[in-house]
């Protein structure tokens, strides 16, 4: 089995790593770029014209110049509708609204008057007519509102900007979330990358802030393309340094309450043919975790993360792009007062000063030495690789092709004396050793043309998950006192039984999941109306074997431009075709 398994994720990563090398590509599955030329009126070319590009609803504000042809872009634009304004010295300004709904390209022709003395042209600045008329509810948060929100956690700093920007966001325990619907039904689209694991701190490592540059929110019943779980969807667009002439970039760093420090660097460059963004940060605090009590008590952790993004433009409608990113966490799991002060627990201790009253001594039931502190830590190591690649089939078809794998490593260590995990909660020692990889291919074809604006897609996915767990009675008095009804399952733990001379139950296991989605979705815009349709099938073989699921998704928008209001009607899964064979 573990051959097996070790070829299969071996011919995974030789596929992707040919993928990388070969035929790398950028998939702007989450954004488009806008580019066109500005002219005068005599359809001469305007150079070093001023060009900028607005959204006050999700805060993306940029601008460039035009250059000695009068060209201008903007690459890496997340969905959304935009203010375009031009100006130029001796000309009237230009102002028009553009609206970026899929992966196809738009390019624009700009036309200047000359200034004259009664001409102007106001902007409009309130977003009013860039509300977006979409079915689905969702939230767009650009990188302008980051740093402008206080962070809760910095170890989970992407789970706790998606609860502080988004309504409807519950917020839990290591500044993770609880969205509408189910716990745990949360999924992340990363640059059209689908990860449907547990994103956190206590699961798998986040991707960093410092590498978003903005974020669609989708907290109910997301169009056809995404699956697996429905709850909330965070689409995600990373930073690219495509276009960025003049290299930037910046370093800032932090300390606060609890000895944490911070250090994070990020640098832009490339030009119009190529770019690359990188990303590094680092954490160290005495309070990684939520402590259970009110002193923090066992709570150290740091965190490393590197994130790199490289953008290359093969011709003007081959596009490739490559992520890379690598996090490293390691923390204690924070410990009560009676975890912590075990050595404590005598009537004449005296702990920090004080005398501890109340308690009963804990002692090693092999050696009679009063127990130590409880010593539990966990280390997580996240790989993730995800090269694809852009066609432009002409002015109103995308084909989008990519690979990905991602990588948890998960370790978590019991005690170096396994009797000191032993407490009031507390009744064995555990260990485990945790891998879980996730390899895949995905595919779309994105249409845009008139009032439809259609996508058509497959995403195929396996994921490999090996266990090896440890597990060793530690409470003397846990089995000589088991209820007569629970006899028989006692019995079974005596072998392992730490305090009579038991050893460590070492448990190993293994599997494979398979998984195949199909998707078809098409949003119509006429007017204030939009109405959107979409079919998705999932195959799964995992748990169970030969399960298909049918999931048709719809939903209606109208919007009422006076009152500045969208109605939405969004409806997921109105019903539901499943076999299942297991």
């Amino acid at each position: 089995m573990l051959a097996s398994y070790e070829k299969s994720l071996r011919a995974a990563l030789v596929v992707v790593f040919c993928l990388a090398v070969g035929v790398c590509a950028r998939a702007q599955s989450n954004s488009a770029s806008i580019s066109g030329i500005v002219l005068d009126s005599s359809g001469a070319v305007v150079p070093n014209a001023t060009v900028g590009i607005h959204n006050p609803v999700s805060h993306c504000d940029r601008s460039t110049t035009t250059d000695g042809s009068g060209r201008f872009s903007f690459a890496n634009v997340p969905f959304n509708p935009y203010h375009l304004s031009v100006t130029s010295t001796g000309f009237a300004t230009y102002a028009q609204d553009v609206d970026i709904r899929s992966a196809v390209p738009l390019d624009i022709k700009v036309n200047l008057q000359v200034a004259g003395s009664s001409e102007s042209v106001t902007v409009e600045s309130n977003g009013q007519d860039l509300l977006e008329n979409d079915p689905s509810f969702h939230t767009d948060v650009d990188r302008g509102l980051f740093d402008k929100l206080p962070l809760e956690s910095q170890s989970s700093s992407l789970t706790s900007l998606v609860t502080l920007s988004t309504p409807g966001i519950a917020a839990d325990s290591n500044g993770l979330f609880h969205g509408l619907g189910d716990h745990a039904e949360n999924s992340f689209s990363v640059d059209g990358q689908p990860i449907t694991d547990q994103v956190s701190k206590v699961f798998s490592n986040q991707l960093p802030t410092d590498s978003i540059q903005s974020m669609e929110v989708i907290a109910g019943a997301p169009p056809a393309e995404f699956g697996g779980k429905t709850s909330v969807v965070i689409n995600v667009t990373t930073r690219s340094g495509l276009g960025v002439n003049t290299p930037h970039g910046e370093v800032t760093t932090s300390y606060g309450s609890f000895g944490t420090a911070t250090v994070n660097m990020d640098l832009a460059y490339g030009g119009e043919k190529w770019g690359n963004f990188i990303s590094l940060g680092g954490l160290n605090t005495g309070r990684f975790l939520d402590p259970p009590e009110f002193t923090v008590l066992h709570d150290k952790g740091n965190e490393e993360n590197f994130f790199d993004r490289l953008d290359y433009r093969l011709t003007d409608k081959d596009t490739i792009q490559f992520n890379l990113g690598f996090t490293r966490s390691w923390f204690q799991t924070p410990n009560s007062f009676d975890q912590q002060l075990q050595l404590c627990t005598l009537l004449s201790a005296d702990c920090n000063g004080t005398p501890y009253v109340g308690g009963s001594v804990q002692l090693n039931p092999r050696t009679g030495a009063p127990l130590g502190p409880t010593d539990q830590v966990s280390q997580i190591r996240t790989f993730n690789i995800s090269p694809s690649w852009t066609r432009l089939v002409n002015p109103n078809t995308v084909f989008t092709f990519g690979a990905f794998v991602r990588h948890d490593q998960y370790n978590y260590y019991p005690s170096s004396d396994p009797f000191n995990d032993y407490g009031p909660l507390q009744d064995e020692t555990t260990s485990q050793l945790r891998f879980l990889t996730n390899a895949g291919v995905r595919s779309a074809v994105t249409y845009d043309k008139g009032i439809h604006n259609i996508k058509v897609g497959a995403t195929y996915e396996q994921t490999f998950l090996t266990e090896n767990d440890g597990f060793g009675v530690v409470n003397p008095g846990l089995l000589p006192n088991c209820p007569t009804a629970l006899a028989a399952q006692c019995a079974v733990l005596v072998p392992f039984d730490l305090t009579t001379g038991g050893q460590i139950y070492n448990y190993r296991g293994h599997t494979d999941v398979k998984e195949l989605a199909l998707y078809a979705q098409d949003t119509i815009t006429k007017g204030p109306w939009a109405v959107s349709i979409g079919l998705r099938g999932d195959f799964y073989n995992g748990l169970d074997t030969a399960t298909k699921q049918a999931e048709p998704r719809a939903g209606v928008a109208y919007n009422i431009k006076k009152t500045i209001t969208v109605l939405r009607y969004p409806m997921l899964a109105p019903w539901k075709a499943r076999s299942t064979r297991t």
